[in-house]
Formats: structure tokens, C-alpha cells, sequence
């Protein structure tokens, strides 16, 4: 059998000491196979934040292990942690994160001008991924320059550039209207029918409605793990407003 892109065992995050130590996450486990669609979904303080930092290797646990694409990150330093999280995992996150006076071409070709890829192949790469979320007729403008739907179609853009083995959004529509959000939930949704695997962190309900497998967490625990049926069309709320 196939590994899993992602494997969690025993996973808790603390903070602090003694009679002030918080526990964010709670032993919890976790595998998200190749291809799969995940929206993690919990109320404030919930742990969700957390687990996307351990998952996107921007934090590490307390305790427990986690392996994404076969790799054990417990056992890497820092050089190859680095690596990693450039090569294997693609981040969107709700404030897009752009780099202010850069094109959008230059903002996607970024993660591969850190991974040391030459300019012609970036170049290739980062026009075909512009293209692949629709603002090929964009290469050139700034953040500025761009609506709030537009500069979220550039950090998908920028987070797929790389190939990477998993696509980590956080509340990638939070700062959206109706309209850009339907567009980028529209480009993941065709992502995943291609068969990237996604794992989404949101509190919205109509947000997890595109994914196929919905958890929620409750005081750092995974309360519910459950898997959609399939559905022809968007979410009906999403679907009214389309009209």
C-alpha cells in the first residue's frame, strides 16, 4: 500500500510551565493519503492553528511524530527542515503574504529561487502556474495593483510552483468577498480533482463543504473525522449567491 503524504501519532503541542502550561493539542493522530481533501475546522482555541504550524513544519511538538512524503520530521535539522517545507509543502494563507513591490511572476518564482532552480525553468514554471489559476494576463502587476481575489490566486499560484507533495491553506477566504472566494474554492476544488493533496484550515462551514473529508477539533483533540459524499455542484449557500 501506498504511504500516506501525511502521518500523525500522538501529536500534543504545550506552551508555557508549570500552573500556566496550556496543552493547544492533545495526542492526537492523523493520516491524509495522496490525493485526499481535508478541511480541519474548530472553533477559536481549538488547536487547529497549531497543528497547521506542525503540519506545515513552521512549528514542532511537544511530543509525538510526524512523517509527510515518508519523511520523519522529528529526525531533520534545520537545513533539511528547511528543504522540506520548501520543496514538499505549498502554503496559502489568509493575508496572502506577498511581497509588496514585486510582480506577481516574480512573487510565484520565489520559493524556487530559494530552492536554488535556475532562471529559465523558474521562469517556465511560475507562468505556468499563473496560468493554472487564471491571471496570466496579471504576470506583471504588484500586490497593489491586484484585488484581494487576485493576490490569493497568486499565493496558490506561488504555493504550487514548487510541486509540492501537500497544499496547506489557512482561512484562505477569510479576507475575500463572495465572489473571489467561489473563484478560489473553484480552483481548489479543480486541484483536487487533478489529485493534489489539500488540507484546509477553516472554520467556515460552506469552505469545508468542497472538501471530502471534514475534522473537527475541540480543545486540541479530534472530535469528529468524517468522510462527505460526494455532491454535484458548489455548496448550496455558495450556489444562491452565485445567482
Amino acid at each position: 500500500m501506498t504511504a500516506p503524504v501525511l502521518r500523525v501519532r500522538g501529536l500534543v503541542k504545550e506552551y508555557g510551565e508549570g500552573d500556566a502550561r496550556v496543552r493547544a493539542l492533545r495526542g492526537v493522530d492523523l493520516d491524509v493519503d495522496k490525493g485526499d481533501y481535508v478541511a480541519v475546522m474548530g472553533a477559536s482555541g481549538s488547536g487547529k492553528s497549531t497543528l497547521m504550524n506542525i503540519l506545515g513544519c513552521l512549528d514542532v511538538p511537544t511530543s509525538g511524530s510526524y512523517q509527510i512524503d515518508g519523511a520523519d520530521v522529528g529526525l531533520l535539522d534545520e537545513h533539511r527542515l528547511a528543504l522540506l517545507r520548501n520543496r514538499r509543502v505549498g502554503f496559502v494563507f489568509q493575508s496572502f503574504n506577498l511581497i509588496p513591490r514585486m510582480s506577481a511572476l516574480a512573487n510565484v518564482e520565489l520559493p524556487l529561487v530559494y530552492g536554488g532552480v535556475g532562471q529559465a525553468e523558474r521562469r517556465s514554471r511560475a507562468l505556468a502556474a499563473l496560468e493554472q489559476v487564471g491571471l496570466s494576463d496579471r504576470l506583471h502587476h504588484e500586490p497593489n495593483q491586484l484585488s484581494g481575489g487576485q493576490q490569493q490566486r497568486v499565493a496558490v499560484a506561488r504555493a504550487l510552483v514548487t510541486a509540492p507533495a501537500l497544499l496547506l491553506a489557512d482561512e484562505p477566504t477569510g479576507n475575500l468577498d463572495t465572489a473571489s472566494t467561489r473563484d478560489v474554492l473553484d480552483i481548489l476544488d479543480r486541484l483536487s480533482a487533478s489529485g493534489r493533496t489539500i488540507v484546509v484550515i477553516t472554520h467556515e462551514d460552506d469552505v469545508a463543504a468542497h472538501a471530502k473529508r471534514v475534522i473537527r477539533l475541540v480543545d486540541g483533540a479530534i472530535v469528529e473525522d468524517r468522510r462527505r459524499a460526494p455532491v454535484d455542484g458548489p455548496p448550496p449557500r455558495l450556489a444562491e449567491a452565485a445567482r
